[in-house]
């Protein structure tokens, strides 16, 4: 093994075990994180009175909400309305109680609606004169009376108009208690409505098909986590808040109850005893007693009130702490589970690294050529990469969800793709048939001929040896075919019935010398030297053929003579083996060689050989 692939074994083998170790620690429970987040107050839409408690639980109840975490936002939501409730009992006792004392540009907005209301109703009075006035008169007065009411009308309209916006920007510089209040009232109309209709919808739990899916469910939980932690910031320092304002507003009535108490008053009844020594002051003390009475029980409840806040603040920054260990247990699942997917990527890497090193000192052992052994190397080398890249993949990104769709596209595109090897492999299934080929058979593909070497699922390899009117000698050149030519094309195969063949022999005779002795000479030469070849290529024909109409074929050598420049040409036709042809054929030029080149001409037996002339 080289240095890299143990460098990488290694770091394999520590990512195992860290990745085993945050398996354990992930599996584990453990306590509420600790530590206080600060992140910022998010802006709230301006409000008469705070509704922030509420609307950040309407919040929370919106996003996916998993069947742990119910329980938590209806109590959040519950608190939320609560809050809101108490928020605007307080605000609406402090209106009620404490108006806000008129600034300067209040005064000013506030004389500028009692002008406008002025006009608006002297404008009121001389419209009902003139409606009266109008319904009395005829003729050319009466046209008269219903132009001046036509302009009072709309001069109304426009002193109606000017009274509204001046009671809006009186409202909006807190000169209007009134208005102040009965806006307050409709806005919490409007917010205890949208809670009532408010509701919780519990998310069906979906369990992720890969690392992505994962991780994108860990991102969603983490950005919950962080507003829960922000929540649960503002819960405690409303609280807080509302603790120092019940703190002043303490001091504040024991400050005046001692005062009372030094001026020789009782709390609560001092006032009038005083009051009751002086007739002429009577009804002043007597008011003065009752204001101070409403206040004091005015700052009882908001006393009251202020308390029940803060301990509603309290429950609400609970519920939320509690909420947020509930979503660090989500995300400890889902990262134990993401864990678990990376050992799984880890352990696929391990084992690709051992079968590939256990099947590269497997095919070194093979007793193969070097080529075929490094092929077959590297054949099984990109398949297990191949094989190992597309499991982790699909432990990323997990199984499709649509899995049918995509194979039956993945496989109409690798079908056109790879027809050419589809059909190769087809043509192995003919290849192997009866009339197919074997190793060892002498064939021609597409003008190649050559003896197999190699039969496999895709492919042919022949030994090529050359055009058979050549030499029959091996070239040397391997030629390798795609099996799609036993489907598409045609071959041909010299082996089905042996591996036996025509060959031809041509030798020109000079005029002048006698031919029949000679041609019957040379047809003795032929006869003995092919007659045990003729006779098994006859007897491997007639069992190969089952038509009766070829079991008339003959093996025997045939001659032809005819005339050529300078003498005759004799043409000699006989078979023979393809693996034999050019031994055979040296043997038949040698012996006509020694035949020609002899002495007196050779008698002819009886009978002649059968002379045919092209």
């Amino acid at each position: 093994m080289k240095l890299a692939h143990k460098i990488f074994s290694l770091v394999l083998v520590l990512l195992l075990i860290a990745t085993v170790y945050g398996l354990m620690r992930t599996g584990r429970e453990s306590g509420s994180p600790g530590g206080n987040g600060t992140p910022a107050n998010g802006s709230q839409q301006a409000a008469l009175v705070d509704q922030t408690p509420l609307l950040t639980a309407q919040a929370f109840v919106r996003m996916p909400t998993s069947a742990e975490e119910l329980p938590f936002a209806q109590q959040a939501l519950q608190l939320g309305d609560q809050e809101m409730d108490l928020a605007f009992a307080l605000a609406l006792l402090d209106a009620t109680q404490h108006p806000p004392k008129l600034t300067a540009e209040a005064k000013q907005i506030q004389a500028r609606v009692q002008t406008a209301e002025d006009a608006l109703a002297a404008q009121q009075a001389q419209v009902t004169l003139l409606t009266a006035s109008e319904a009395k008169a005829s003729g050319a007065q009466k046209d008269r009376l219903d132009d001046q009411l036509d302009l009072a009308k709309a001069e109304l309209e426009l002193r109606q108009d000017e009274v509204d916006d001046a009671k809006e920007d009186l409202i909006r510089a807190g000169g209007d208690p009134q208005g102040r209040v009965q806006a307050m009232v409709q806005e919490h109309e409007a917010a205890s409505q949208s809670s009532d209709m408010t509701k919780i919808a519990v998310s069906p739990p979906i369990e992720p098909h890969g690392l992505i899916q994962r991780f994108q469910q860990w991102s969603a939980l983490h950005q919950k986590q962080l507003q829960l932690w922000r929540a649960r910031q503002d819960a405690t320092s409303a609280a807080a808040t509302l603790a120092a304002r019940h703190i002043s507003l303490d001091q504040q009535v024991d400050a005046q109850k001692a005062k009372s108490t030094a001026t020789g008053a009782p709390p609560s009844a001092g006032s009038a005893a005083a009051a009751g020594t002086s007739d002429s002051s009577g009804r002043e003390a007597s008011a003065a007693l009752v204001k101070t009475t409403k206040l004091r029980a005015a700052d009882s409840k908001t006393l009251a009130t202020l308390d029940k806040r803060v301990e509603n603040e309290k429950q609400l920054a609970s519920v939320y702490g509690e909420w947020i260990g509930v979503v660090a247990a989500e995300q400890r699942s889902i990262v134990n589970g993401g864990l678990r997917g990376v050992l799984v990527i880890l352990v696929i890497a391990i084992l690709g690294l051992f079968l590939d090193n256990w099947i590269g000192s497997l095919v070194g052992k093979l007793a193969m050529d070097r080529r075929q052994a490094e092929t077959l190397r590297t054949i099984t080398r990109v398949t297990l990469q191949i094989a190992g890249v597309l499991l982790i993949l699909l432990v990323i990104f997990g199984q499709p969800t649509q899995l049918g769709t995509i194979l039956g596209l993945a496989g109409a595109g690798l079908t056109v793709a790879l027809k050419d090897f589809i059909i190769g492999f087809l043509g192995w299934f003919v290849l192997m048939g009866k009339d197919g080929i074997r190793l060892g058979d002498w064939v021609e593909i597409n003008g190649v001929t050559g003896e197999v070497v190699e039969l496999g699922l895709f492919q042919t390899v022949l030994l090529e040896t050359g055009n058979w009117t050549d030499s029959g000698h091996p070239t040397g050149r391997r030629v390798t075919f795609t099996n799609s030519y036993a489907v598409e094309g045609h071959y041909f195969n010299f082996s089905t019935s042996g591996q036996w063949m025509w060959d031809e022999l041509k030798i020109v005779l000079p005029s002048g010398r006698n031919l029949y002795p000679i041609v019957d000479a040379i047809h003795k030469k032929v006869v003995e030297a092919t007659a045990e070849g003729a006779r098994q290529a006859e007897h491997e024909w007639h069992g190969a053929t089952k038509s009766h109409d070829l079991k008339a074929l003959s093996a025997e050598p045939a001659i032809n003579v005819k005339p050529a420049i300078g003498g005759t040409e004799i043409s000699v036709r006989y078979i023979t083996r393809a693996s034999e042809r050019s031994q055979l054929r040296a043997q038949l030029n040698h012996s006509l060689v020694d035949l020609l080149g002899s002495g007196p001409e050779p008698q002819p037996d009886s009978p002649k050989p059968v002379l045919t002339t092209k």
